[in-house]
């Protein structure tokens, strides 16, 4: 019984133990984050009419693209990378519910649905650009 009490005694006390929040590496810079993870996960998107998936291998591998782009978005939020916690945080997560959207439309075999999607990422993207890059877009002088 004795045994019994320590068990619960500890659990209750672990339960009310501050947690820390969990501590974060960052691997990559911003600029490889975003040419060789996001890019080209959000071209896949953009440009699915090149060349439509047919097979389930091609769905899969277009679902995992969405994914891979939406899980990016929260790669984006994390500390150390939010350039702010205002409009940084509201296009990345912009960003998110494009890319989730277009990975339930993959999973589903929806091509219309990715189609659908692709103008509010391409949207979220010209947002975070225009807010955040100095050289955006680029003008021919």
């Amino acid at each position: 019984m004795r045994n019994l009490a320590w068990i619960f005694l500890t659990g209750v006390a672990m339960a009310q133990a501050p947690s820390q929040p969990p501590a974060f590496q960052q691997v990559g810079t911003m600029s490889q984050l975003m040419v060789n993870i996001i890019y080209p996960a959000s071209d896949a998107i953009f440009y699915i009419d090149r060349k439509p998936p047919s097979t389930q291998a091609e769905w899969a591998a277009l679902s995992n693209q969405a994914l891979m782009l939406a899980e990016s978005g929260n790669l984006l939020m994390m500390p150390g990378r939010a350039r702010d916690q205002g409009n940084w945080i509201k296009q990345s997560k912009l960003m998110i519910d494009a890319a989730a959207a277009a990975f339930k439309a993959a999973r589903a075999k929806n091509i219309e649905g990715i189609r659908a999607v692709s103008d509010a990422l391409n949207e979220s993207c010209i947002a975070c650009h225009r807010s955040n890059r100095a050289d955006y877009p680029k003008r021919k002088q």
